[in-house]
C-alpha cells in the first residue's frame, strides 16, 4: 500500500516528523510526501498532476491510502475524488484537522482532531464514523508534529469508544 501524505501550509521539517513518528508503528510502506512548499496544499489540481508523476495511470497504481493535515485536507480530498472517477483505487482517505472541510468520497473516510470540539462540530459535515480526538487536546501542529505524544478517544461508532494513542489508532485504519 502506498501513503498519500499531504501536508498543511507549515515547515516542512513538521512533516518530516510526523513520518519518522508514524514508520515506527505502521511500518515500512511507501510513503508519497507532496511538497505543499513548492505547491498550495488546496489545490486539489496541483495534488492530482503530482499524483500523476509518481502512477502516470491510475489504472496501473496500486491502491493509494491519503494522510492529509489541514489545508492539504482541502486538495487532497479534491484529488483522491478525481483519482477514483479516473479508475485510481483508494484504500482509504485520514484528515487531521480538516476543520470546516466537508469529508465525501465513495471509499473510507476517517477524521482525526486536535481536540473534542473540533472532532464534533467538524463530524457534522461527514469523514465516517471511526474518528479520533486527542484528550487531553493539544494545539493544531502538535497533533502533526508529533503524533507519538497524542493520546485520546478513538470512536467506534456513535456512543462507544475507547481510550487509545494516536499511533495505534493509525494502526487500526492503515
Amino acid at each position: 500500500m502506498t501513503l498519500i501524505i499531504c501536508p498543511g501550509i507549515h515547515p516542512p521539517e513538521l512533516t518530516e516528523s510526523f513520518v519518522e513518528s508514524i514508520k515506527k508503528t505502521i511500518g515500512e510502506r511507501k510513503y508519497l510526501i507532496f511538497p505543499s512548499e513548492e505547491s498550495g496544499p488546496y489545490s486539489a489540481i496541483a495534488i492530482l498532476q503530482w499524483l500523476k508523476i509518481h502512477y502516470p495511470s491510475p489504472l496501473d497504481a496500486p491502491p493509494l491510502s491519503f494522510i492529509s493535515f489541514s489545508a492539504g485536507v482541502v486538495g487532497s480530498m479534491g484529488a483522491a475524488i478525481a483519482w477514483q472517477l479516473q479508475g485510481g483505487r483508494i484504500n482509504n482517505f485520514i484528515a487531521f484537522d480538516g476543520w470546516g472541510m466537508p469529508l465525501i468520497g465513495n471509499f473510507p473516510l476517517y477524521r482525526v482532531s486536535h481536540d473534542r470540539f473540533t472532532h464534533y462540530t467538524s463530524a457534522l459535515l461527514g469523514g465516517g464514523k471511526k474518528g479520533f480526538y486527542v484528550d487531553p487536546e493539544v494545539e493544531h501542529l502538535t497533533l502533526w508534529r508529533s503524533p507519538d505524544t497524542c493520546r485520546g478517544w478513538y470512536i467506534i461508532s456513535p456512543g462507544l469508544k475507547t481510550r487509545c494513542s494516536l499511533l495505534e489508532y493509525l494502526n487500526s485504519r492503515c
